[in-house]
């Protein structure tokens, strides 16, 4: 057979009955490629490699092209010359002009007048890779994004050139167009600028607030001196104001103290990180606490307290970025204020307080200061607000303040708690105005599983059994605090926020002494709180600003909508017994407002500031005055201050709200509190004698009983004489006492501890009315125990004395006297 291959005829197959060709088929075929197999089940979701690799090449193709293509298009535009900026126009509400400002206040310096380590804590601060790295750091760029897309707070992530840029050729708008120029323009700038340059640049265009633009204006402004004579401690706290100039402005935000001295302890240890500063030379070095800030005559008298607040309000809400509202300007504002109103308040403290300040005769008077706030508790609009006596003179908005302790006005916040969660005693009963508590001076909280607290009345009083109405009528310590486990502090701490305190409150903690007012709050927060409360528990959140326009655009504002935090039972039984505190408790010198009230007294640690927040059915205001050294800053107690021992809630605070509010109030008819209180508001509560209660004995002669309970006969508890005979009535046992009566129904007694002057027996004789009940053991005008719950049948007064009478109470048991009801 021939080796070499058989030809086959075109169009004959091969097949079973073909001749052999000798050959296989792998030798006539090249092999076949197998086929890729199919991708399946979750690989089919996902891209190829090839897939992948061709998308990102793209990508980068297209962000080089971007940038090539913005490098080119994006010049460096003209600065943003100061003679551009507008002024900001604030208006009262009923457009009428309230304030313009917008000045800009700088002056240029050259960079080496600026010392070396003064620099160096803006690095430090702001950017401590500045003369090493590039003009943008995209790394930073994309982790603030980032930051500020998952809620962790908005943060720029921008380099001092970027900022620079910002402040100097760009606006303060926060868009992406703006920051997409802001990247290029600082790329060409680094090429064409050195980085002295751009640093001086920097330091000569940054907002340190007060109106403070550059860093000489700043020494000026906070510490009173040309930047050269800076040094580094000063330096410091100027470079942490950049990150936020008007919080860390201690003077006028003294409660940010301690995050301000955290940022500066941030700037000097960086420092001492990048070896320029020693840890000897920073060891050494003290919070150099700015001055007071003088103010521009332009924003003289309570106009630049209002600006503040306002500049406040549009910031801390994020309507409008700080830089942009003060170096931009062109803002128009209409304000929530009442220009009558306003000046309402200015005369109320003018005729009420600083009329009676003497500071050459009384150096305490030289301390005193007020603030206050009223609010509209059906909106939530902030009508007036009074800052201090000149903003020029005293820069630091006492309206806005927040650390001075509120005292006792916080007392309502624990009832209103327990009220809305059901809360009972530690022996079970239900907390109602008419609950008993015992009022016994240092008594320690029972059923606190913390330390030891055993708080003191005003004046070391002891009251032993008393209602809550009493209670808060006389501002018991005791009740309250042992109140404030019951509901539990934690809670308490809740409703307090949900009626209008922030979270943030400095003091506001969940342990028993929370009742007694140690939380600091600004007079604006307890005033939002009180509105809600006069607003039958439904809260929304306060306003300055009705209006924002620029170029005649609107600025959008948050939405007003009022929500319910707390039941109507809990905030109308609230109000019930702060009714009693005016009617006849610590605060009736507000009855002069001539109007239906509610309102309480409150008085800081060492009588450093004194309160009263109160409110009528369509107005809720709130003032406070306070003591503070002029020169120093420290808070001082009012001891002797206007010629008084002591200055107290019910005292200058309740004398200012009533005029301005009747004042404020005037022309429009007088509304009555509508009411709906909870289960058991109107129904005396019995203790059942568990042990945890005791009677103790007040010592006589200083206007307070010991029993403290109230008068069985009286309505709703309340603190009424005896009406029988010629003894006069006395209202809340702090009056004088009647000569005794004739006898008659001596049932009611009087829970303040005056009584009849029951030695006498007045003409009822010594069988009813003398030396047998209310002799000499008890004869003491006012009494002591016996006339608490009710005195004999046909007694003058109450029943004497420490010794058991009919009227005296045993083993926790309240025992009524032969004339109780």
């Amino acid at each position: 057979m021939s080796d070499e291959p058989q030809q086959h005829d075109e169009g004959v197959p091969d097949g079973p009955g073909a001749p052999d060709s000798g050959t296989s088929p792998s030798e006539s075929q090249p092999p076949k490629k197998p086929k890729r197999p199919k991708r399946k089940g979750w690989r089919r979701a996902f891209p190829t490699w090839r897939m992948s690799l061709a998308t990102v090449t793209g990508l980068l193709l297209l962000l080089i092209a971007g940038f090539v293509t913005g490098y080119l298009l994006v010049d460096i535009p003209p600065a943003n010359a100061a003679a551009t900026a507008q002024s900001n126009v604030y208006l009262y509400a009923d457009g009428s002009q309230l304030a313009r400002d917008g000045d800009i206040n700088r002056e240029n310096v050259d960079l080496a007048q600026i010392p070396k380590t003064v620099q160096r804590t803006v690095l430090a601060a702001e950017d401590r890779d500045f003369y090493s790295e590039s003009a943008v750091d995209p790394q930073a760029m994309i982790r603030a994004g980032w930051n500020t897309v998952t809620g962790k707070g908005k943060q720029s992530g921008s380099t001092i050139t970027q900022q620079y840029v910002k402040n100097y050729y760009l606006g303060q708008e926060q868009t992406v167009t703006r920051k997409v120029k802001e990247f290029f323009i600082a790329i060409k700038l680094d090429r064409e600028e050195t980085k002295d340059g751009i640093l001086e640049g920097y330091l000569n265009t940054s907002y340190f607030g007060r109106n403070a633009y550059g860093i000489q204006a700043a020494a000026q402004a906070y510490y009173g001196i040309d930047v050269q004579d800076l040094n580094t401690a000063q330096g410091a706290y100027l470079a942490a104001l950049l990150n936020a100039p008007s919080a860390y402005d201690v003077v006028a935000h003294p409660e940010n103290k301690v995050a301000a001295q955290a940022r500066w302890n941030y700037v000097l240890d960086g420092m001492v990180k990048e070896k320029w500063l020693t840890p000897a030379d920073r060891a050494r070095m003290t919070f150099p606490t700015p001055r007071e800030d003088r103010g521009s005559t332009g924003l003289s008298g309570q106009r630049g307290y209002l600006v503040q607040a306002v500049k406040d309000y549009l910031t801390e809400h994020e309507i409008i970025d700080e830089d942009a509202l003060n170096s931009g300007g062109g803002y128009r504002i209409t304000t929530t204020l009442q220009k009558d109103k306003q000046d309402a308040f200015v005369k109320a403290v003018d005729d009420q307080l600083m009329s009676d300040i003497d500071k050459e005769a009384r150096k305490a008077d030289r301390n005193v200061r007020a603030g206050g706030v009223s609010i509209d508790p059906a909106t939530g609009k902030v009508l007036a607000m009074y800052g201090g006596i000149d903003y020029t003179k005293q820069y630091v908005n006492n309206a806005t303040r927040r650390d001075y302790q509120v005292g006792s006005t916080f007392k309502p916040f624990v009832f209103t708690s327990a009220v809305q969660n059901g809360s009972v005693t530690q022996d079970g009963r239900p907390i109602t105005p008419n609950t008993m508590y015992d009022g016994t001076d240092r008594r320690p909280v029972q059923g606190w599983s913390g330390p030891r607290y055993a708080p003191e009345n005003e004046d070391n009083v002891t009251y032993g059994p008393i209602t809550v109405r009493t209670a808060t009528d006389k501002s018991v310590n005791a009740v309250y605090a042992q109140m404030a486990v019951d509901v539990g502090p934690a809670k308490v701490k809740s409703t307090a926020v949900d009626l209008g305190l922030p979270k943030s409150t400095p003091d506001l903690q969940p342990y028993p002494s929370i009742a007694l007012g140690t939380a600091t709050a600004s007079v604006l927060d307890m005033a939002e709180a009180y509105a809600t409360l006069a607003n039958h528990g439904k809260h929304g959140t306060y306003t300055l600003v009705a209006d924002v326009t620029k170029d005649g655009k609107e600025v959008e504002l948050p939405k007003q909508a009022m929500k319910r935090v707390v039941s109507r039972e809990a905030a109308d039984t609230t109000t019930s017994i702060l009714q009693s505190v005016v009617d006849g408790g610590t605060g009736t010198a507000a009855q002069a407002a001539n109007r239906p009230a509610a309102g309480k007294t409150g008085t800081a640690e060492e009588d450093k500031a004194a309160w009263f927040a109160g409110y009528t059915p369509d107005l809720a205001t709130v003032v406070a005055v306070m003591g503070q050294d002029p020169v120093t800053g420290v808070q001082t107690p009012l001891y002797e201050a206007l010629g008084q021992p002591r200055i107290n809630g019910g005292g200058y605070p309740a004398q200012i709200w009533a005029q301005f509010t009747r004042t404020a109030l005037k022309g429009s008819d007088p509304k009555d509190f509508d009411l709906r209180l909870q289960d058991g508001a109107d129904e005396q509560d019995i203790p059942t004698g568990d042990g945890s209660e005791s009677p103790s004995t007040q010592e006589p002669g200083n206007g307070d009983t010991t029993g403290g309970t109230p008068s069985q006969g009286a309505p709703q508890g309340q603190t009424q004489g005896q009406t029988g005979g010629t003894g006069t009535p006395t209202t809340g046992g702090t009056e004088s006492p009647g000569p005794g009566g004739t006898g008659g129904d001596g049932g009611t007694g009087d829970t303040g501890g005056t009584g009849g002057d029951g030695g006498t027996g007045g003409t009822g004789g010594a069988a009813d009315g003398g030396t047998a009940d209310g002799g000499t053991t008890g004869g003491t005008p006012g009494g002591t125990t016996g006339g608490t719950t009710g005195g004999d049948a046909t007694g003058g007064g109450a029943d004497g004395g420490t010794t058991a009478g009919p009227g005296r109470t045993t083993n926790n048991v309240l025992r009524r006297g032969p004339g109780g009801q």
